[in-house]
């Protein structure tokens, strides 16, 4: 009966095993940090988020303040004599 030995391995796996798996799991990660930061990430989606709900928000501001001034400048207008 002839026992191999594994020369070079690392925890009981060689050193191939060892090497793809280091491999996938930095390929991995890297993945997962651009989704978390690259340009189509969750941190920019979010910030889209809040933009779009501050230009909802300044949406009703403007429609409010454009009711007052109209309301102001039809009542200027009917104060003025009609030719």
């Amino acid at each position: 009966m002839a026992v191999e030995t594994q020369e070079g391995g690392l925890a009981g796996y060689s050193l191939k095993t060892f090497l793809i798996t280091a491999l996938g799991i930095l390929l991995f990660g890297i993945y997962v940090g651009v989704l978390m930061y690259g340009e189509n990430s969750l941190t920019v989606w979010n910030q889209l988020k809040e933009k779009k709900q501050h230009l909802i928000d300044e949406k009703k501001h403007l429609k409010a303040e454009n009711q007052k001034l109209q309301k102001e400048f039809f009542e200027l207008k009917q104060l003025e004599p009609k030719e």
